[in-house]
């Protein structure tokens, strides 16, 4: 794991330089040194091990120099990993390359080729320049999905023959039709070396232990590899191994020959192809990448229309040097997240590798069995028919547009099984677009009619059709299971609603989306958006809302009036969330600070004419912050309470049993449920100012904070204990800012416990804790993240807490949560240093 470390200034010894900052604040960075990762050393191993005897066999089937393949996977490492715009993506001779590679040699020459090459290279700069690649986006995950699974079934195929020491056909259909006549030929010596090659593969991950941990650095493909390469030379086995062809003959480019026409054509056709697939494997790494912990953060969403300008200077420099075109190949991009890549570095330094072997390497190479290399390709490919993907899928009801994809990539090629994808996915969008399910039923004298599906003109006959069989004078409940409404929809919906209630009916429309609501009649206003959504932002529940503006007379009984509808409510995505209070200046006040007391003499929404706010039923004053209060609960008991009301009737009769203690700050900003997905029952939380733990003892200890941890731990048996800073603290803050002497108010008092996180960030003598990927912003982030650690060496010396760690009852973790990131960082240990790590987006739809 690597990180950007924020460096220290150090003590004024004999080997230290003087510190010249100012107490508590972060030195000036030093100057960065280029340093490449273990991890990104090894992974670059093993996409090296895959990518050599992929590129000489593309060349082989298209009828290319041998040199060509080697030529364009350096090109595609060094070049594409350098300016392209998916750092993980590796870059190299496709096989969905083959077919339009061959049809070019035979038809114009080689050295044509290599300057349609080039010519496709400078049009996918074109489209790079001009921005077009984010339409890359709207392919469904299905079709990534099902084109990275159909490569994975056609090298898989295509290599078994070579572990069983044949030779590839030239299609998927060829090499099953030839299948058996391969298994009748059986070679031992090549299927002994593929199955120690896959035997060292699947187990050397799987060593327990220390003695498996330390395994583990090195890389599997490397240990199968160079297993299979020393067993068979001591054991003098005869069989195939890899053939480096002579740099002698190699061909560059020259200039086109033939058609105009034709020659624009194949330019055309090889831009498509190459930028085509180097896309889909973007969003594909892309995926990946979000499925490993930690390293979303890293590394970050791909720049499609850089990684267009990369994938353009390589096919440029790949064919101006006599080389393949050049595309992001899935295999090798797969490879490389999952051997554990953290940034380019393990794709350039690939393509070093490849020009090492190329040149300086061959007696070594020429060692290797192919059907060695031949057993871990075959393995990653099977690997890329991932079964949760499948379930994935099947779950989201595009089973078929997978399958279609995956077929067509086996049986036709990379390109023709996308457009086969993308084509079966817009018949399956518009057949779920023109098909919408309707039902109307009765329970307890309230008629329920519950619309599945999208809304849209088409379905409105049979929506009219079933509304106009409800009995007038009856309360009707429309509920929209959908996310999509068209104009033609709404009107009837309102028409009819509107209908309904004048012949004395109600009706309430509503939708399974969180806050979605429908105007009532008599309101004013056009098309309204689900509540909680402000303006200008899009949602994917129907386009229904409330009316801007609301008086006494319209709204419900026991429903508070306001003269402007406010739209939070809880539970949805929050946005400027104070509605009745604008974020102004009062009269005499402060900019920035809430008008929460209106100017004498104004009047404030839902005033009664008595200058105060009154709780609706109670008659009781509550003022303008008892009015939002009453709001909130309002707005709880009829959206919230439903659906929580047999979950807390549950815990009211068992008791609580949270499964871990989470210690944080008190500020507003910090909504423990929300950033840990949490709900009621789950977690045991004790805020307070700067989320301290104040150490035991008679002088020092705090009784709250200590009762709770023991309580927490004694009683409650709490299996973790979570201390969570954010940034911003602002009693991080009034610790740097504080000056010795002065009044001992409160908050100085309770202050006084983070003094020792102070001290920690000052020692030279110890590691500042530090996060992974980026320097901390300024001192107060530094404070933040060393008082987080600081009050875990607290929260170890209470009694409860050590007697728990000690039986292994127990475990302890500090948390950052960065509010303007939205970013979580939990702390992990690194070299012995205190790490922040961020948290990534991990696939959560199995």
């Amino acid at each position: 794991m690597s990180a950007c470390v924020p460096t220290r200034a150090t003590d004024s010894n004999a080997n230290r330089t003087k510190r010249v900052h100012p107490p508590h604040s972060p030195p000036p960075p030093p100057r960065r040194r280029f340093r490449i990762a273990g991890a990104d050393v090894s992974a670059s191993i093993a996409v090296f091990l895959i990518a050599l005897p992929l590129s000489l066999g593309i060349a082989l089937a298209t009828g290319a120099p041998l040199q060509a393949g080697l030529v364009a996977a350096a090109a595609g490492g060094l070049v594409a990993g350098l300016l392209g715009g998916c750092p993980l993506q590796v870059s190299g001779p496709a096989a969905g390359l083959t077919v339009v590679t061959a049809d070019l040699i035979h038809r114009y020459g080689w050295r044509t080729t290599c300057a349609v090459t080039v010519l496709a290279g400078l049009a996918q700069l074109a489209l790079g320049c001009v921005r077009v690649a984010r339409t890359a986006l709207a392919v469904s995950p299905a079709i990534v999905h099902g084109m990275l699974a159909g490569i994975g079934v056609t090298i898989a195929v295509a290599q078994l023959h070579i572990v069983l020491g044949g030779t590839p056909q030239s299609s998927v259909l060829a090499n099953l039709r030839a299948l058996p006549a391969q298994l009748a030929d059986l070679h031992p010596a090549d299927v002994a070396m593929s199955m120690l090659t896959l035997a060292l593969l699947l187990l050397w991950p799987r060593v327990p232990g220390r003695l498996g941990h330390l395994m583990r650095k090195i890389p599997a493909a490397l240990v199968a590899v160079a297993g299979a390469t020393l067993t068979a030379s001591l054991a003098g086995l005869s069989l195939a191994k890899v053939d480096l062809p002579s740099w002698s003959s190699h061909a560059l480019a020259g200039l086109p020959e033939g058609p105009v026409l034709g020659i624009a054509a194949a330019a055309l056709t090889t831009t498509l192809v190459c930028s085509v697939q180097s896309l889909l494997g973007a969003v594909a790494v892309d995926k990946l990448i979000a499925g490993q912990p930690g390293l979303s953060a890293r590394v970050g969403r791909s720049d499609l229309n850089r990684e267009l300008l990369g994938q353009g200077a390589a096919n440029i420099v790949s064919g101006a040097l006599g080389g393949l075109p050049v595309a992001g190949v899935a295999v090798r991009s797969s490879a490389n997240v999952q051997a554990g890549a953290v940034s380019r570095n393990s794709t350039m330094l690939h393509g070093v590798l490849v020009v090492i072997a190329a040149l300086l390497m061959v007696p070594v190479l020429e060692l290797i069995p192919l059907a060695s290399l031949a057993a871990l390709v075959m393995a990653v490919g099977i690997q890329m028919v991932s079964l949760h993907h499948i379930r994935t899928v099947t779950r989201h009801r595009e089973v078929l547009v997978y399958a279609v994809t995956t077929l067509g990539v086996v049986f036709f090629g990379v390109l023709e099984g996308v457009l086969l994808g993308v084509t079966v996915a817009v018949a399956v969008a518009l057949n779920r677009l023109a098909h919408t399910r309707i039902t109307h039923d009765e329970k307890e004298g309230v008629h329920h009619v519950h619309v599945r599906g999208q809304l849209t003109f088409l379905a409105v006959p049979r929506l009219s059709r079933i509304l106009h069989l409800v009995p007038q004078g009856t309360h009707v409940v429309v509920e929209l299971d959908g996310s999509f409404m068209d104009h033609a929809a709404y009107e009837s919906l309102q028409d009819w609603q509107n209908a309904h209630t004048a012949r004395g009916g109600s009706a309430e429309l509503t939708g399974r989306r969180t806050g979605v609501r429908v105007t009532e009649p008599g309101r004013t206003g056009g098309e309204a958006t689900p509540a909680g959504t402000p303006t200008g932002t899009t949602t994917e529940a129907p386009a229904l809302t409330t009316a801007p503006a609301r008086t006494t007379a319209d709204a419900p009984t026991g429903e508070p009036t306001t003269s402007t509808a406010c739209r939070c409510h809880p539970w949805t995505p929050w946005r400027n969330h104070q509605c009745d209070h604008p974020q102004s200046a009062p009269p005499g006040g402060h900019p920035g600070e809430p008008t929460d007391r209106p100017a004498p003499g104004t009047a404030t929404p839902g005033d009664t004419g008595t200058g105060t706010d009154t709780h609706p039923g109670t008659g009781k004053d509550t003022g303008p912050g008892g009015h939002q209060l009453a709001r909130g609960i309002s707005a709880f008991q009829r959206n919230t309470a439903p659906l929580v009301r047999g979950e807390l009737a549950r815990l009211a009769r068992e008791g609580q049993r949270p499964s871990q203690l989470f210690l944080t700050c008190a500020d507003s900003r910090l909504v423990t449920s929300m950033i840990t997905s949490s709900g009621p029952g789950d977690l045991f939380v004790v805020r307070n100012v700067g989320n301290l733990v104040p150490p035991p003892g008679e002088e020092s200890g705090d009784d709250s904070v200590a009762a709770a941890i023991e309580y927490a731990v004694d009683v409650l048996r709490v299996r973790s204990i979570t201390v969570c800073g954010h940034s911003g603290c602002g009693a991080m803050q009034a610790l740097l800012n504080s000056e010795p002497g002065g009044a001992q108010t409160p908050l100085k008092r309770w202050l006084r416990h983070g003094l020792p996180s102070l001290e920690r960030m000052a020692d030279d003598g110890r590691p500042w804790a530090r996060l992974a990927g980026r320097a901390p912003a300024d001192a107060v982030e530094q404070l933040c993240l060393t008082n987080v650690v600081q009050q875990l060496e607290h929260l170890r010396g209470h009694e409860s807490v050590a007697r728990a760690l000690r039986e292994g009852a127990l475990e302890l973790h500090g948390m950052y949560f960065h509010v303007g990131e939205t970013q979580a960082y939990l702390l992990t240990g690194e070299d012995g240093d205190d790490v922040f790590d961020g948290v990534g987006v991990a696939d959560m739809s199995a």
